[in-house]
């Protein structure tokens, strides 16, 4: 018998059945494998990840090939339903050495069984099937692209997204494709929103009249109207309401489907590469601008305008000059801010953003006079904390219960915040599984010394099989089951001596490290400038971790 894992990845979660998908890929990969007395025991199966992805930075993959290396793994071979799946580009030549390294075959349908390594018409086979994998993609997202531009030159119809502010969406009746209609999917259309048009049209005429962008965010929230964020909050969950942001009156300003014209093509995802080092780490996806020649037009107006194009024309040629002719403000040189999304302000609650001044960073909360106005707080313009306070007090807080003298006192507080959760019911089974054909082992065991003229030992032997064939499966699924055991006091003691030894080095550590320790931990900071200290929370309660009678900045 073989014991096999079975490898498989799906893209999307929303967009296809992932179930369905990972279901015919097991099927082909168990009709390869079971006529040959093999049996599937473990399962390795990506969901929601595009197959540029290198396998290394796949969840599911990278802990089959982690897997790789250990020799208590619990399967003799790795199998895949479709190599289109697993591998793209040349994908396979910097994947499949560590099977080779590791003596697992990796077997596939296409060839029939295992990978041969000296065959060079399998090295053949599964590189052109990574370039037929990476050229679907690539002739997917051409078709994609140019049946959108198409779309934008010549209809009127809402191409996806939000509606930029002003507008509202109405119902333009069934989809095109018959089968879209046929499960109820609509087109939609952009029509005016009477109120929010006329915070767009006011926008634009107080920047003409020579007002600043600030000024004009300002008097829009000094008035009571709401921000795009807080008038469509079902839309804007991820944005703040409190007020209006420059950001927000710039992007109106920037906006040309004011003039009712379709514009697409504004922004691109562009793959760049992770290390240009290390090309085998594959690329990451960045949201950048066009330029605008680049950018989609409508040939006509094809919604009904907010402004006139010749207000929009002479918007762009101010904000240019006010701007000298800068589209864009130059990249500062990156700092590192140990405490990047983990301090907030106590009085408004948002995340203190990093600053860096006089050499050194700084984490300030920025609040106008007008916002904190309309929102009834009490709030400086400006509230900075520097970083060089904060952190020694820090360190020491959390080196303290790490402490010898405290070590006994911390396991017994990760003990109880473990709480009273249940293993899931997949873990439960397994466990039981085991245990049941441990009971059977040791009793067919038992029969086959005592051998007597009636017992038939073929049978046995086949009983036997077939139990450690239960077993390994059940031990493959308990070892890869997402819920495992609460941790004992053992593992604990395990886990703090590891991070006793970061927390007790955190004051000559690198910054990067320290915040990735200060991110497993879970640490969340508030500063209250009135009381003029910080809470941290990553402990089961929050506690004091710094004072200081200056009053800060601001």
């Amino acid at each position: 018998m073989i014991t096999f894992a079975f490898w498989g990845r799906c893209s999307t979660e929303d967009r296809q059945d992932f179930e369905a998908s990972r279901a015919w890929q097991y099927s082909r990969a168990e009709q390869l494998v079971t006529p040959r007395g093999g049996t599937i025991v473990a399962e390795f199966f990506d969901v929601d990840k595009c197959r540029s992805i290198p396998p290394a930075r796949r969840p599911q993959a990278s802990l089959l090939l982690a897997e790789l290396a250990n020799p208590d793994r619990g399967f003799d071979a790795v199998v895949v339903g479709e190599p289109q799946r697993a591998f793209y580009g040349n994908q396979f030549g910097n994947t499949f050495p560590l099977f080779e390294h590791y003596g697992v075959p990796l077997w596939v349908p296409e060839v029939n069984g295992p990978i041969d390594p000296a065959n060079e018409a399998h090295d053949m086979i599964m590189s052109t099937f990574g370039s037929i994998s990476k050229g679907e993609r690539s002739r997917i997202k051409t078709r994609v692209r140019a049946t959108m531009a198409a779309i934008a030159q010549s209809s009127n119809r809402h191409i996806g997204g939000r509606p930029p502010y002003g507008y509202r969406l109405v119902d333009a009746g069934p989809h095109p494709n018959p089968s879209k209609a046929a499960d109820g999917k609509r087109l939609h259309l952009l029509e005016i929103d009477p109120y929010a048009a006329e915070v767009v049209q006011r926008i634009f005429a107080e920047f003409l009249s020579g007002k600043g962008i600030f000024a004009i965010a300002e008097g829009l929230t000094a008035d009571g109207i709401l921000s795009p964020s807080a008038y469509d909050r079902a839309r804007n969950r991820h944005r703040c309401a409190l007020a209006w942001s420059k950001s927000a009156v710039r992007a109106i300003l920037a906006n040309p489907r004011y003039t009712g014209r379709q514009v697409w093509n504004k922004q691109r995802k562009r793959e760049v590469l992770i290390d240009v080092h290390d090309v085998a780490l594959g690329h990451e996806t960045k949201l950048t601008w066009n330029p605008q020649k680049d950018r989609v037009w409508s040939a006509e107006i094809v919604n009904p305008p907010i402004i006139d194009a010749d207000t929009f024309t002479e918007v762009q040629k101010l904000r240019a000059a006010r701007g000298h002719g800068r589209t864009h403000k130059p990249h500062r040189a990156r700092h590192t801010y140990v405490l990047r999304g983990r301090l907030f302000c106590g009085i408004c609650h948002r995340k203190m953003e990093g600053a860096w001044n006089n050499n050194q960073p700084y984490y300030r909360c920025r609040f106008g006079e007008e916002y904190a106005l309309v929102n009834k707080i009490r709030h400086p313009r400006n509230v900075y904390l520097r970083e060089a306070v904060l952190l020694p007090t820090l360190d020491r807080w959390l080196g303290r219960y790490f402490a010898p003298h405290r070590r006994a006192d911390t396991i017994k507080v990760i003990t109880a915040a473990q709480g009273g959760a249940e293993e899931d019911p997949a873990t439960i089974v397994a466990r039981q599984t085991i245990t049941v054909c441990d009971r059977k082992l040791a009793r067919y065991r038992a029969t086959l010394d005592a051998l007597d003229a009636e017992a038939d030992p073929a049978v046995i032997a086949g009983w036997i099989t077939q139990a450690q064939q239960q077993r390994a499966a059940a031990e493959a699924k308990l070892r890869h089951a997402p819920g495992q055991a609460r941790l004992t006091e053992d593992d604990i003691a395990a886990l703090i001596d590891q991070i006793a030894d970061q927390a007790h080095a955190l004051t000559d550590a690198d910054p990067t490290h320290k915040a990735d320790l200060y991110g497993k931990i879970g640490l969340q900071l508030t500063y209250q400038p009135s009381e003029q200290k910080s809470t941290g929370r990553g402990s089961p309660r929050p506690v004091v971790i710094w004072g200081n009678g200056a009053r800060p900045r601001g």
